[in-house]
């Protein structure tokens, strides 16, 4: 099992990345480097590859609808380029809030979408002459535009054909989408004793029909993290990311978030709790966040506590273990995390 996290992107930017470095000496593997509606991903990518040495970038994530799909090639070739191939694409939908909201682009078919670009970023970093007949037209027709696009390949050659790419999805059909032909998946608040439940059926659909020459998939997932005795009140800081989630991500009736807290069993306290946020009461919300949720999803608590929850989280496939490090001693935690995840191993 490896260790990932995601850089904090809404605070101080260059006091992120000094942590991550200080992390990146303690035994982290992957950063995630998220990009929402702040700062682009690439651009900060490209500048940790500069003042790190070993651990993978990856984009966590792009959204599939703020770039064409040969850019999206292009620019991580470029950065698996200058990294010396640590560089992972991370992709994802988003949601119509941002797409529609920020990038005023129709959110339309993401499954699809991000299926096709997939496959034209495997057909770029390969060096093929780029023809793509789907939602995405490369060349774009003759009838469209001036006539005269052409069928082109990267000029570069990339550092490798086979970058990793990995899809954020939530939703059956989208899952399934990604383990058949991604190489690694990434949920949210994931509860390793509910996966199955949830997941299991699109993810047998899915490596049903994946192609062997990708090899097994991976699953990124984990929480806050805090090793050491009497931590059990750091819970609490997932009530503002959970309550916003399930509450405010989305409108009544199309909530990724809200769904998933419902499939796992807390529809009563989904409905309170997105009731609350969208009618203005987010410290209301946030008290309506159930604790079993905060726990479950979450890695705090004494050293037996966390080897434990690594257990399960191995039992349901996690292969990447995914942390926020929180408290006072995060650096401490992080590195007994380490320790714990090597003597596992």
């Amino acid at each position: 099992m490896r260790i990932s996290l995601q850089l904090n992107y809404a605070g101080s930017i260059t006091e992120s990345i000094r942590e991550l470095r200080e992390y990146e000496k303690r035994g982290l593997d992957i950063v995630w480097v998220p990009e929402a509606y702040g700062f682009d991903s690439a651009t900060l990518m490209g500048y940790i590859a500069s003042v790190t040495e070993k651990i993978e970038i990856a984009s966590g994530i792009i959204p599939i609808y703020s770039r064409t799909p040969a850019l999206i090639a292009q620019t991580i070739a470029g950065l698996d380029q200058l990294s010396q191939g640590r560089a992972i694409l991370g992709l994802g939908a988003s949601g119509p809030q941002v797409v529609e909201g920020w990038h005023g682009v129709e959110y339309d078919r993401p499954i699809a979408r991000t299926k096709e670009i997939i496959e034209i970023c495997r057909k770029v970093w390969s060096r093929e002459t780029l023809v793509h007949d789907g939602i995405y037209k490369i060349p774009l027709p003759r009838d469209k535009g001036t006539g005269l696009g052409k069928p082109l390949k990267l000029i570069n050659k990339p550092l490798r054909a086979e970058i990793p790419i990995f899809v954020a999805a939530l939703g059956a059909k989208n899952v399934e989408m990604t383990f058949s032909v991604a190489d690694g998946w990434l949920p949210i608040f994931f509860i390793p004793e509910k996966s199955e439940q949830v997941w299991g059926g699109a993810v047998k659909a899915g490596l049903s029909s994946r192609d062997s020459n990708l090899g097994s998939p991976e699953v990124v997932a984990g929480g806050m993290l805090a090793i050491g005795e009497n931590l059990e009140g750091l819970r609490d800081l997932g009530r503002g990311e959970l309550a916003l989630y399930i509450g405010g991500m989305g409108a009544r009736g199309r909530n990724f978030y809200f769904d998933l807290a419902v499939k796992y069993g807390y529809g009563k306290e989904a409905e309170a709790i997105q009731t609350l946020y969208l009618d203005g009461d987010k410290d209301g919300a946030m008290s309506m966040v159930p604790a079993e949720l905060l726990e479950l999803t979450s890695l705090i608590g004494d050293v037996s506590y966390i080897k434990d929850r690594l257990a399960a989280y191995k039992q349901s496939g996690v292969t990447i273990l995914n942390v926020t490090p929180v408290g006072t001693d995060r650096f401490a935690s992080f590195s007994k995390l380490a320790e714990i995840v090597h003597s596992l191993s």
